[in-house]
C-alpha cells in the first residue's frame, strides 16, 4: 500500500504515508490556503441572507494560478471571437464570477483546511509512518486538494496540455523546475489511486 490509495471495506480510502510526504502534502496545502486567501471576516454579521447575496470580485485574479484555479466561465476555446463577442463572454463571466467565486473560494478552502486536519490527526505507524484512513467524504475532500494542488503546480510549470505533461519527463535532474515536477507527478499518482477507490 505505500504511496497509493487503497480502498477500504464500507468505503473511504487509506494511503501509507512516510514522515517526507506528509510534510510535503501539508506544506503544499498551506501554501495553496494563502494563496487562495482568507475567508469572510471574523466580525461579520452572523446573517444567511447576507452571506447570501454578498458578492465577490467581478474580475479575474491576476495571478496565473488563481487564474487557473478560478477561471472565465465564459470563453471560447475553439476559436477567436470577435471583439463584441469577447466583450459579451467578459460581461458575463464577471458576473458569473461575482456571484460564484466566493463559495469556490470557500469550497477550496475546507478542502485544503480537512487535508490538513486529516495530517495533523496521524499517529505514527512507525519508522516514521503513518497510515492514513479517509472516510467516502473526507476522500472527496482530499480528491479536491490534490486536483488544486496539480492545477496550481501544473500552471507554474506551465502544463497546458497532455504533450506539456510528457516533456516534465524529460527534464534534467539539474533543471530547478524538477522537484515541482515531481510533486505534480506523485500527486497525480495519489489523485489517480484514490480516484479508483470512489469508483463503484
Amino acid at each position: 500500500m505505500p504511496g497509493t490509495f487503497e480502498p477500504l471495506p464500507g468505503g473511504g480510502a487509506a494511503v501509507a504515508l512516510d514522515e517526507v510526504e506528509i510534510s510535503i502534502i501539508r506544506s503544499l496545502a498551506v501554501q495553496l490556503l494563502e494563496l487562495i486567501g482568507p475567508g469572510p471576516a471574523e466580525d461579520a454579521p452572523d446573517d444567511p441572507l447576507a452571506e447570501l447575496f454578498a458578492e465577490g470580485p467581478s474580475e479575474p485574479p491576476k495571478d496565473p494560478v488563481l487564474r487557473r484555479l478560478f477561471p472565465d466561465a465564459y470563453s471560447d476555446p475553439e476559436g477567436t471571437p470577435t471583439a463584441d463577442q469577447a466583450e459579451e463572454q467578459r460581461a458575463y463571466s464577471s458576473e458569473f464570477r461575482r456571484f460564484t467565486e466566493n463559495d469556490l473560494r470557500a469550497g477550496k478552502r475546507d478542502n485544503a483546511l480537512a487535508v490538513i486536519h486529516s495530517l495533523d490527526g496521524l499517529s505514527a505507524a512507525g519508522e516514521g509512518g503513518a497510515v492514513l484512513k479517509l472516510s467516502a467524504d473526507e476522500s472527496r475532500r482530499w480528491l479536491g486538494c490534490l486536483n488544486d494542488l496539480r492545477l496550481a503546480i501544473g500552471s507554474r510549470l506551465d502544463v497546458v496540455d497532455e504533450e506539456d505533461t510528457d516533456l516534465l519527463y524529460r527534464l534534467p535532474d539539474e533543471d530547478p523546475r524538477k522537484p515541482m515536477v515531481m510533486a505534480y507527478l506523485w500527486l497525480g499518482g495519489l489523485q489517480e489511486t484514490l480516484i479508483t477507490t470512489l469508483m463503484p
